[in-house]
């Protein structure tokens, strides 16, 4: 079995009260994994023990040369932060063409390109924008471009399509979709859509509340 990701009995406990406990379950390669459970079950404290960002009890352990790209919940966005779109993505990758590339991958193309998608090139005029100006959608396609940046092998979303419609929604899920299919990412997502769940997931990984 070419397991990504393997967790082992994982316990994360805050002021002596257990959010997650004896959590245990595999990732294989090129699988897409949905995280569910009620609100205040531990789905995002999971995240972070995944980026290494609280302490645990228990084991996770990766395959050898992950890179993980991560997609937030959502980014609170100061009004009056003057940092444009360029200026922010180059704050994880200062590579012109590579951010050409990820800000492509993720929807942005110039609407003068052929019905075939030949010779597409990047929207610029998203780069140009002051990130407090964007739409939640626009946001959350710039949050998942910065996700791509690092040529990452696995993807964590956290609830990616939060605050976004439903046809934005069935948008975004579609453009993961064929994200997996281009770049053979494996990807981890939590979810309260059932539907979405059923439709995307290859597995479902349900946390409850501890009493």
């Amino acid at each position: 079995m070419n397991n990504i990701l393997s967790v082992k009995n994982l316990k994360v406990s805050f002021d002596e009260h257990d959010v997650i406990s004896d959590l245990s379950f595999d990732v294989e390669r090129d699988t897409t994994v949905a995280i569910v459970g009620p609100n205040g079950s531990g789905k995002t404290v999971f995240f972070k023990c995944l980026l290494d960002l609280i302490k645990y009890q228990g084991e996770i352990k990766w395959s050898e040369n992950v890179r993980i790209g991560y997609v937030p919940q959502k980014l609170a966005v100061i009004k009056d932060l003057p940092l444009t779109v360029l200026e922010f993505l180059k704050l994880k990758e200062n590579n012109n063409t590579k951010i050409m590339s990820s800000i492509s991958a993720v929807g942005f193309k110039d609407p003068s390109a052929d019905e075939a998608g030949r010779h597409i090139h990047s929207d610029t005029r998203v780069l140009r924008a002051k990130l407090a100006s964007l739409s939640g959608g626009e946001l959350q396609r710039i949050l998942m471009a910065n996700a791509l940046l690092g040529d990452p092998n696995v993807l964590l979303l956290d609830e990616p399509t939060a605050g976004v419609d439903i046809q934005g929604e069935k948008t975004f899920y579609s453009l993961f979709r064929e994200l997996k299919k281009d770049k053979d990412l494996t990807i981890i997502f939590i979810s309260h859509d059932s539907e979405v769940v059923k439709i995307y997931a290859d597995k479902i990984v349900e946390l409850k509340h501890d009493h």
